[in-house]
């Protein structure tokens, strides 16, 4: 988010188990843009210890993204020059019923659990709420109005 402050940097924030066609479009976009381009992708790695296994990252950044503990989005400063806004929200609305069950997914964070259960419970709210304040970030930016009228 502070790249996109700078205000000539293309940014975006893609998982490609999540939806390929945006990994590809923003990967497009950031080659074709003439300056700095970043690509943020969530990508799991063996620390995050996957209780289904590695072989299913791509299935665990679907369900990163539908949660909401991911969010999908690129910032395009070309689209400003044209009276557009910049920052496109790609996410579909999170299914925050979910939220929880992805953080006890990866041992990362069930380890958590069965050490602390009683602070785990009291982070794991705060880390949901912090994702839906993103979100709600988003959401602003991707509002605002660009028109040169």
């Amino acid at each position: 988010m502070i790249a996109t402050t700078y205000g000539y940097v293309y940014v975006a924030q893609i998982a490609m188990g999540a939806n390929q066609a945006q990994t590809l479009k923003a990967i497009r976009e950031a080659e074709a843009y003439d300056g700095p381009s970043i690509v943020i992708a969530y990508s799991p790695c063996i620390n995050h210890g996957i209780r289904s296994g590695m072989g299913r990252a791509q299935t665990e950044q679907k369900a990163a993204v539908e949660c909401g503990y991911w969010h999908l989005w690129r910032f395009d400063p070309r689209l400003e020059q044209e009276g557009k806004n910049p920052f496109q929200l790609d996410s579909k609305e999170p299914d925050w019923s979910k939220f929880q069950d992805f953080l006890k997914n990866e041992v990362r964070f069930s380890s958590l659990m069965k050490q602390y259960p009683e602070e785990a419970q009291e982070l794991f709210k705060v880390t949901e709420e912090n994702a839906k304040w993103r979100l709600n970030g988003y959401k602003r930016m991707a509002a605002q109005n660009y028109s040169q009228e």
